[in-house]
């Protein structure tokens, strides 16, 4: 009976758990109950959370293994029919998916189907501002080297300042894939708490007066002297263009700027793309995003997670998000020191990558000062061209790093 009791007990959960696990499962937990609860980004907190918690039951074989586990000589790996029989279905999903680099880019082709590159175009001097958030990327990028990180390691960590989660993972994928699970959770936990640091920040660097520019009326005072006569056509011909140059350029940013320049080709067609634009934004992006969130929450096992570097990535992970808002709205503190025509210094703060809700979050705090300063289009050409500075930048530390 003794031994009958041993198996059974062997069989359970119980012989394998450990305080790590239990630190996992309320990690787990917590996200789960901002994504549900708090709403802080749920399409992809809560597959991440569960993931975690996937991985973490002892026994459930769904934790992700490292890479060495899968190698062969000759720099190879098991095959994903040999992947799945000896690690089961989580690592197939992660190898076949993750590890080469697919779902980045397909959540970026959906991403683009759903961005108007219109804002940005009619203001095409405030997309230079979304360049100058870029900062925050390469500064803890510096910073984090000094700390002991490696140079691949310390790049993934400030790819975070770009506020997309995809290109971070993209990133990481490709530079210190034995640190996805942290920095996937840092990236869209401070994606999630824009609301919270944009205004933080905002508040520590710009005061009343600059609060209280109206862009409207500076546009009044000073019209631009050229206005886009056709922007049906332009919007077509702008993500041709772009990528083609980008492709000259910075070629490894291609996987992701070139996907997000194809779903918005397919948008800004019309009626005779809009059946591959919806399948972009539907189906395709909703399976891709599933996929993702489980796969990358399932890297997170204890014995990857709790370590000293993940309490770097979460602390360095946020002042690179703090340092990129800072640079946005410095420089368009400095044009402001030269230039007739003033623009409100919230828009540099949206030179992320998180769209529309940085743009939304800069709008409601010019109008907490003003009820009739109303700025989100023109937040909106920073904020969209945060996401095409973000991607080139893991373009250059790709090609760099790599």
């Amino acid at each position: 009976m003794e031994e009958i009791l041993s198996k059974l007990y062997e069989m359970t959960a119980l012989s394998g758990f450990s305080y790590q696990v239990a630190i996992m499962w309320v990690i787990a937990f917590v996200l789960l109950y901002l994504g549900i609860k708090k709403g802080y980004e749920p399409l992809l907190l809560v597959p991440i959370a569960f993931g975690v918690l996937l991985a973490n039951f002892p026994g459930g074989g769904m934790g992700i293994v490292p890479a060495e586990y899968i190698d062969l000589e000759g720099g190879r790996y098991k095959n994903l029919f040999e992947i799945a029989h000896d690690y089961g279905i989580m690592n197939y999903l992660y190898y076949s998916l993750i590890k080469t680099g697919f779902l980045p880019p397909i959540i970026f082709m959906g991403v683009g189907a759903l961005t108007d590159f219109g804002p940005m175009l009619r203001n095409l001097k405030l997309a230079f501002f979304g360049a100058a958030a870029q900062i925050g990327i390469f500064s803890v990028l510096l910073v984090a080297v000094l700390l002991g990180f490696t140079l691949e390691e310390a790049a993934s960590l400030g790819i975070i300042g770009g506020a997309d989660g995809p290109t971070a993972i993209y990133t990481t994928i490709k530079l210190a894939p034995h640190l996805l699970g942290p920095i996937a959770i840092a990236a869209y936990s401070y994606m999630a708490l824009v609301p919270v640091i944009i205004p933080l920040v905002a508040n520590l660097l710009i005061t009343k007066k600059e609060f209280k520019i109206n862009m409207r009326e500076m546009d009044k005072k000073y019209p631009a002297k050229h206005n886009i006569k056709n922007l049906k056509t332009v919007k077509i011909i702008f993500p041709i263009v772009l990528g083609v140059v980008t492709a000259v350029f910075v070629p490894s940013s291609v996987p992701l700027l070139g996907m997000l320049l194809f779903g918005n080709l397919i948008k800004e067609i019309g009626t005779s793309t809009a059946r591959l634009a919806d399948a972009a934004t539907g189906p395709i992006m909703n399976t891709a995003t599933i996929f993702l969130g489980l796969t990358v929450g399932a890297t997170m096992t204890a014995e990857v997670f709790l370590s000293p570097k993940t309490l770097g990535i979460v602390v360095g992970g946020f002042i690179a998000f703090a340092v990129s808002i800072a640079g946005g709205i410095v420089a368009v503190k400095i044009y402001n020191l030269f230039a007739k025509k003033k623009i409100n210094p919230l828009i540099g703060a949206t030179g992320l990558s998180a769209v529309p809700m940085a743009s939304r979050v800069a709008n409601e705090l010019a109008l907490k000062h003003d009820s009739n300063n109303h700025i989100l289009q023109y937040c909106m050409a920073s904020n969209i061209s945060g996401v095409i500075g973000s991607a080139v930048a893991a373009g250059v530390l790709i090609s760099f790093l790599s």
